[in-house]
This record gives structure tokens, sequence and C-alpha cells, in this order.
């Protein structure tokens, strides 16, 4: 996207005179590319000088061509790519302290002091112990005249930077995570995994495939397991059962493919803090790992992570697993108890008997995810004793009478479903409250759970100031946000986004693939979001885009002829294709079509110029792996509130008319309390649209 001098980003930040080398360590994984060529970009937007290092630590130790500065066009078309570009090995050599003194001389002889590091915690700990002997290898390079004194002192420190890039997610932090390979794999077997060595990944996937079994070191199966196991799964063993059993071990498949827009995404977003946490640094600042907390980039003592990973080994050779568990991360924990949680069935005699009756239904426009959300809904709600009701159609169905109990065996097999199995409509309840009161009173209904989007969320406001005149709304309100357009107040991530965002980023893969081998070209794209750029603006990041116009951002006629100069630049050098994201609604007078005239017109001579509405296309399909699992955890997030607030209220067998309604979200990293009703209080966020704007215009393909 075109700098103007108003939009000017870390213009305190200046990395002039300083040099950073980027290299990855270890196995590959998705999205290390966008993690290089976001370094390589933030490094060279702030005036300092990259160096690619080929092929990990043994071309730091080897040198020569294996060091080589990079420029902006060097890491183009970079992101949609899997595995590591500037490769990747296992280095012996740097085990040892004649390697390391060759590494530092390659560095040295190149101005090298900053270093950012993306592998595992092995790789991470040799950075963290080459930093520490850094001082006394530059003194041995003095003695052996390999460099001079004044050399020594000018490079006198050494600044490490890690980010984590493993498809184990085992490192104690919250690393980027790579399963789509894997969860496509898994139900194409439409059958259990057993993945005994897996880790994090296994956990993640007990979720999102609704495993019947697993085995991971962090939980080993109790006494008489293969009992029970026989009798879950009843055609897995061929020796207890003789039925026909087939092994998969899905090996190597996980490590390769295309990176997932949130692969992308993150490590754009990794790549960019590596850089500015290099120019932060001092002497005296201790290695640090960059990570994501909540939505926020944090900073993380990276041999204080390096330990928490060790101790969780070391638990579980001790056989304390619970507390190895623990050490893995809440995100892990989390996992692992919605597993339990939803994939076994307690006898009747164990379960609770609440006596209330809680109604599920959708609203709005289908979105990926929201059947995984029903399934979890529906589970732990019997799990805790209540009789749990599906609405078909929402409102409509309710006012309709299109309600039915729903069991636990009626959502099997729903967590992998696109669309809405139970339907969905936009109706909104005002015109037919009496009727919906009705329905209310005839099944009983104690606590309403809505899944849906902006639609849903005007619903529960309506039947929030219904309460005064029917004493049936007077229950337990909750809201799971669930739309393509990630435009619900209160909330900065819904259900149906990231699938979405997989689609969009697949979709404009394609299209620029489409031009490989031709004549330079310049593709629009308009993305859906209503009036949210949520998906313009981050897809606009995970595809690479050149600019992404939304409305939050307002542009204007000089803006467009500097964005269509600035492609014209680029494609007289080496750049042969171009990607512009249109949000739909982005400005009523530069629609898709204006904007597309306008490059063509401005290009003739230089570049052609296509236009592509996606359409529907970013509402269908599949749930991705991260709308599975999100979708799981917060429907029974939210199950587990309503159970509490019926329990706290009904004690005394009187409705509650206070209770204010409440929707379920991720952790927010900038809110904006504001308050939009009486006992209504939501949280406003508004810097996810801002930071994917602001990488940007960094790193602009």
């Amino acid at each position: 996207m075109a700098q103007t001098d108003n939009k000017k980003f870390f213009e305190n930040l200046s990395g002039a005179g300083k040099a950073i080398a980027v290299l990855t360590s270890g196995g590959d994984a998705q999205g290390m590319n966008a993690a290089v060529r976001a370094v390589v970009r933030m490094g060279i937007y702030v005036g300092a000088k990259v160096y690619f290092v080929h092929e990990g630590y043994q071309g730091m130790v080897d040198g020569g061509d294996n060091i080589k500065e990079a420029t902006w066009e060097s890491v183009s078309s970079m992101l949609q790519m899997g595995g590591t570009v500037i490769g990747s090995a296992r280095c012996k050599d740097f085990r040892m302290h004649e390697g390391r003194l060759k590494a530092a001389h390659n560095l040295v002889q190149r101005g090298i002091t900053n270093l950012c590091v993306i592998g595992g915690d092995g790789s991470l700990t040799g950075a963290n112990l080459f930093r520490k002997e850094w001082s006394g290898l530059l003194a041995e390079l003095v003695q052996q005249g390999l460099i001079d004194e004044e050399a020594s002192q000018k490079y006198s420190a050494l600044h490490i930077v890690g980010m984590v890039g493993s498809i184990d997610n085992d490192f104690s932090i919250l690393a980027w995570i790579c399963k789509k390979p894997m969860i496509g794999m898994v139900f194409a077997l439409d059958g259990e995994m057993m993945l005994p060595t897996v880790k994090q990944d296994a956990v993640f996937c007990l979720s999102v495939c609704a495993s019947d079994w697993v085995l991971i070191p962090e939980m080993p199966p109790e006494d008489g397991w293969e009992e029970k196991m026989c009798q879950k799964l009843s055609a897995l063993v061929v020796q207890r059962l003789g039925f026909d059993t087939r092994v998969t071990i899905l090996g190597h498949v996980q490590r390769g493919g295309t990176p997932s827009a949130f692969d992308r995404i993150l490590a754009s977003r990794m790549g960019v803090e590596a850089v500015l946490a290099l120019l932060e640094t001092t002497a005296n600042t201790p290695a640090c790992v960059v990570s994501l907390c909540g939505n926020q980039s944090v900073r993380l003592p990276l041999m204080e992570c390096v330990q928490m990973t060790q101790q969780v080994q070391k638990a579980m050779d001790e056989k304390r697993f619970e507390e190895a568990v623990q050490l893995r991360g809440r995100s892990f924990e989390n996992n692992l108890k919605t597993y339990k949680l939803l994939a076994h069935r307690k006898p009747e005699s164990e379960l609770p008997n609440s006596n209330f009756n809680v109604a599920v239904l959708n609203v709005g426009a289908p979105a990926a995810g929201m059947n995984a959300a029903v399934r979890s809904a529906v589970r732990v709600g019997i799990s805790e004793g209540h009789k749990m009701f599906a609405v078909s159609d929402g409102f409509e169905g309710f006012y309709k009478g299109q309600i039915k109990e729903i069991k636990w065996a009626d959502v099997g097999g729903w967590t992998g479903q696109g669309g809405s199995l139970l339907g969905t409509k936009r109706t909104l309840p005002a015109k037919h409250i009496d009727k919906i009161a009705e329905q209310m009173q005839k099944y009983n209904i104690n606590a309403l759970l809505v899944i849906g989007g902006f639609e849903a969320l005007e619903c529960l406001l309506q039947l929030y100031e219904a309460r005064s005149s029917y004493e049936e709304f007077c229950i337990p309100l909750c809201m799971l946000p669930a739309t393509i357009s990630n435009n619900v107040p209160g909330t900065n991530l819904s259900i149906g986004a990231d699938t979405a965002l997989n689609a969009i980023v697949e979709t404009c893969d394609r299209i620029k693939q489409s031009a490989s081998g031709t004549k330079h070209r310049v593709f629009i794209i308009e993305t859906m979001g209503g009036y949210c750029g949520y998906l313009a603006s981050v897809g606009g990041l995970a595809a690479g885009a050149d600019a992404a116009y939304i409305f939050e951002e307002p542009f204007d006629i000089r803006e467009l002829q500097s964005n269509v100069e600035h492609l014209t630049e680029k494609m007289k050098t080496s750049i042969q294709r171009g990607l512009v994201l249109r949000n739909e609604n982005s400005n009523e007078n530069y629609t898709t079509d204006f904007i597309y005239q306008l490059y063509s017109e401005e290009g003739k001579g230089v570049f052609d110029c296509r236009k592509n509405v996606l359409g529907h296309m970013q509402q269908g399909g599949a749930p991705s792996p991260f709308d599975r699992n999100f979708g799981t955890k917060i429907a029974a997030k939210a199950m587990q509130w309503i159970s509490k607030k019926l329990n706290e209220s009904y004690r005394k067998g009187m409705k509650d008319n206070s209770y204010a309604f409440h929707v379920v979200m991720k952790q927010t990293f900038l809110k904006l309390s504001i308050e939009l009703n009486h006992h209504l209080t939501f949280f406003l966020t508004c810097a996810v649209v801002h930071e994917a704007l602001s990488i940007c215009h960094l790193v602009k393909a």
C-alpha cells in the first residue's frame, strides 16, 4: 500500500547502521517463510541491512554465499510457500566451540550483531549460548589476527531474538501451529488417530476431529484401558474383536503444504515484533522470544521458556503427569479438558439432575464452525444435567414451534460440517415476541444460547428490552459470535472468520498462480464483510496484497492514483503480479468496477488487469481447524456460564430479571468499555484491523 506523509509507522525507530541476520533451524514448518519475509521487510523499512543465512547454523559456520544480503524483492511471493526457502539444517559443527568461532567470524565480517533465529528449543538454546560466548569468541578472533581490536569493540555485543517455528508446538509459549494437513487427513480417514509422540498436535486435534480415543505422553492410559477403548470404539483391535483394522501414520504430511491464513498472519506479526525487539535491545537486555498472548505480541525471556519446556519432559519422566499438563500451558490444558468433557458421556446415574431446559439456535447467515459450537453446547449441557432443545431456522422457527429435544448422539459428526445443520434465518424476534414467549412457556425454556453475528446481537437486545413485559425472557441469555464479517461489537474474533480468511487466501494464491509465466498482471479482488474491513485487511496481509481498501480507512482518488503508480514502478522491475483487495462496502463511489477500470487504464503498456468477486465461496466449505476448536471451546465456556447463572438464580425458585446477557469472546488486547444499555457492558475492540493495516503498509508484496 502506497505510503503518504501522514501515514508513518514506527517513526521513532531507526535501524540505520545496523545489520540483522535471519535464519531458520531444525525441522521446517509452515509459516517460516512469512516470518522471514516480515523480518526482511520490516528491517529494510527501518533502514537496517538484512541478511539471509541459508541452511541454518550450518550456513553461518560455512559462511561465503550462505550469508547474503536480502532485498525487498527477494522475499516476494514467499507467503504461500511451505517449508523455508532459505533452508534449514541441524548442524553438528555449531555445537562445537570451533564451529561457533567460525560463525562469529563470518558475522563480524559483515557487521552483523543482530540475529533472528526461527526454530525450536534446541535452536534457541544454541543461539543463547552463542550470545553468551560472543565476547570471548571475538577475543579469540583478535588473538588469531582474523579481526582487529577496532572491529572487536564496534561489534562487542550480539543481540538475539527467537521465534518458535515448530509443528509440535511443544515450546512453553504460544507458538504458531500447523494443523490443516493433519486435520484434513484425519477427516478423510473418517476414523481415529493414534499419535503417541505428537504431543500438542494430538491434543489440538481432539476437539476439532472429535476423536474417539487418544494416547499422549502427558495423559497415559489407566489400567484396563484396553477394555474401555474396545467398548468405546468396538472396531479397533483385531485380537480382541476380530474386525478389520487399519493403522495410518500421518508422518510428514503434517509438515508439508501451504501455510494457513492463521500461520501467515501470526508469522508476519511475530517477524515485525522481532525486528522491533532487536532495535530496542541493549547490551544488558537478555535474549528474548517473541510470542502471542491473548492477541497481543509479547516478549518473554528465552531461557526461561527453554527451561519450562525441559521441565515438561522431566515431569513426564517422573510420572508427574498433571504437572506436565499444566506446564504445557493454558491452551494445551484447556484443549485437553474440553476433549475429556465432550468425548465420553457419563452414565445417566452419574449425571446431575438440574431440571433446567436450555435452548440453542443459530441466527443470521451461516458461518463455518456453527455446528461445532452446537455440538459442544449440547454435550456440555447434557453433562451438566440439563435437557437441551434445538431450535430450527432461528427465531422464525422459534415462533413457529420448530423446537425439539436434542440428544448426545444427535450431534455426532457435526464438528467438521459446514453451514448450519440447525438451519438459520435473519428473522428478528420483535414482530413475533408474543408467540416466542408462548413457546418459551410451553417448553419451559430456562436459558437461551444464540449463535450468530450482528443479527444475533440485535435479537438479544430485543429480548432484553421485552423483559419488562414478558417474564419468560428474564433468564440467562448468552450469545456466541459467529459471522465471517467478524463485526460483532464487543468481540475481536468470531466463529467462521478464520475459515473465510482461508478461503480468501487460497483463492488469491490460485489467482496469482494463474498469471505465472504470463505478462504483468494486477488482480482486483472484492471480499465480503459488510462495513467491517477485517476480511479485506487481514486477508490482504495473509495473501501479500499491494493494497487493501476498507470502509474504516477512507481513501480518495489521489491515494488510488498513488497506488497505481506504485504498482507500475514495481511492474517495470521484476514483479509480475499485483494484488489489490477491496471490501464490498469500502466506498459507494469507488466501486470494484471503478477501481478495475482505473487500474486498467493507467496501467496500459505496463500491466493488464483482472477482477474477481469472491462472493459466497467465503461463506461455504468445511470449517478450518481453528474455527472448529474455537467454536468448541467458547460454546463449552458459554454453557458453563449458563449453568452457573441458573444455579445461582434459581435456588429460590424465582427468575431473576436483573440478568445481563453476555457475549462470549476470546481475550482482547485493546478494550474500550462502552455502555449500550442498562445492565449491558460491551468491550469494543479495534486493534485487530488497525494492526493488520499497519503491517500491510510495512510488508506489502
